[in-house]
């Protein structure tokens, strides 16, 4: 059995998925262990952690689920709290959202799907940018320290929404003849190029579209937690367990750790807008009558 104090350090490691203190307590080797993916992402159950639930409930949940949980319930409060009484000189709550919304709406309905379409699609496209938002900036707030989108569950789910979207778009705004005509045999073309380019095309869109989608937002978020408790895990090893003149080492990884969180912050902005402006197009394209 460890220690009392020993299990403590251990639980709330585990907690806050902290692999080097977790290493520490569970070995006392005085070695400095990495962040691999065993440590990071292989969670904990919350509810039997914490509150002694048997853990074969199908109800219990991981750390990383409840911080989803946490970044959804933060977005939906935010925007009814901005949202619930509209004025027409609005306050700041309100100002915040409405810049927010005109953001997703200028940048990037507008400019690809028109006025027309873009009515239709800002509701489904204004969520998806936010919700990524939300559940990517989660792994730089302190006691979250994980990001929603770092396992591959949730980026697929939302690769899967616009596959959806777009599918839906091609067969609503363009006909499903049309939509399959134009995506696998593009005009313009010699036939026989066809027997060449539709199984191509047909990869492409149907498969490689959602592969990659999912693939670009959870590496860049996984990575980038990796990183993070790398810099951060190194700089408590240096200061903590080797102390005295090796602590010294511990400024370089401290300001790699503080450079890391802002790339962090950029990463979360981009890969929601990124995420986004690829769904808009790929609407764009499966609505479009003629190429």
């Amino acid at each position: 059995m460890l220690p009392c104090s020993r299990q403590e350090i251990t639980l709330f490691a585990s907690a806050l998925n902290l692999p080097v203190f977790t290493a520490a307590a569970r070995g006392g080797d005085g070695e400095f262990h990495p962040p691999s993916l065993d440590y990071e992402f292989d969670l904990p159950l919350f509810l039997h952690t914490f509150f002694g639930i048997p853990d074969d409930q199908p109800y219990d949940l991981n750390r990383i689920i409840l911080v989803r949980l946490i970044a959804i319930l933060a977005m939906v409060v935010l925007f009814w709290l901005a949202f619930r009484r509209p004025k027409i000189v609005p306050g700041k709550l309100q100002s915040l959202g409405e810049l927010g919304i005109g953001f997703v709406k200028s940048n990037i309905v507008d400019d690809v799907l028109g006025e027309r379409l873009g009515k239709k699609y800002l509701p489904l496209l204004a969520a998806m940018f936010f919700g990524i938002f939300f559940m990517n900036i989660t792994g730089i707030i302190p006691g979250l320290n994980i990001g929603g989108t770092s396992t591959i569950a949730m980026p697929l789910v939302l690769a899967v929404v616009s596959y959806i979207a777009f599918i839906y778009a091609g067969f609503r705004e363009a006909g499903v003849g049309t939509f399959f005509r134009n995506a696998l045999f593009p005009p313009g073309v010699p036939w026989p190029m066809y027997i060449l380019l539709t199984p191509i095309e047909l990869v492409n869109i149907f498969i490689v579209r959602p592969v990659s989608l999912a693939l670009r937002l959870f590496l860049n978020l996984m990575v980038g937690h990796l990183l993070l408790v790398l810099c951060f895990g190194a700089t408590h090893f240096f200061v903590f367990t080797l102390g005295g003149v090796d602590s010294f080492f511990a400024i370089p990884t401290l300001l790699g750790g503080f450079i890391m969180t802002l790339v962090e912050l950029l990463v979360s902005v981009l890969q929601a807008f990124v995420f986004t402006l690829l769904t808009a197009v790929y609407i764009q394209q499966a609505a479009a009558k003629t190429h």
